[in-house]
Parts: structure tokens; C-alpha cells; sequence
């Protein structure tokens, strides 16, 4: 199985906050996940991204591919992937 590394979404309705995560591609958007790497938090300004860079880097070794939107969240956190 593929795992992805992706955003699962949580807060409320018009309340988004999402957890930056490790999962197998197959299983659904907010369903299970192998491990959490980091939240984004749209609506503060600028928006709010926190890393954990030593677990990214782990996932990305292990073959994990992140989603065109990690990757630019990635970009924007400074980590290089």
C-alpha cells in the first residue's frame, strides 16, 4: 500500500483546521492515519503551519508521497522536500 502524507480536516462547520498526516492512500480523507506531522491553521493571518521536520523527513525516506498541497505547505514552512 502507498502512503501519502495529507491533510485531515477537523474543527466545525466554516471552522476548518486541519492535522498534516501519514496515511495509507486507500483509506478516507478523515478516517485512519499512521501518524500526525504537523497542523495548518487557515484562518490565522498569516496562516499557521507547525512541522515536526524529523518526522517528515523519516516518512519521506520510508517512501511516503505528499499531496500537491503539503508540498506547497511545505514550501511555505521552509522544509525542503
Amino acid at each position: 500500500m502507498a502512503v501519502r502524507i495529507r491533510l485531515s480536516r477537523g474543527g466545525r462547520k466554516k471552522k476548518p483546521f486541519y492535522r498534516i498526516v501519514a496515511a495509507y492512500s486507500e483509506s478516507p480523507r478523515d478516517g485512519r492515519f499512521l501518524e500526525v506531522l504537523g497542523t495548518y491553521d487557515p484562518l490565522k493571518e498569516p496562516a499557521e503551519i507547525k512541522l515536526d521536520h524529523e518526522k517528515v523527513k523519516k516518512w519521506i525516506e520510508k517512501g511516503a508521497r505528499p499531496s500537491e498541497t503539503v508540498r506547497s505547505l511545505f514550501s511555505k514552512a521552509g522544509c525542503a522536500v
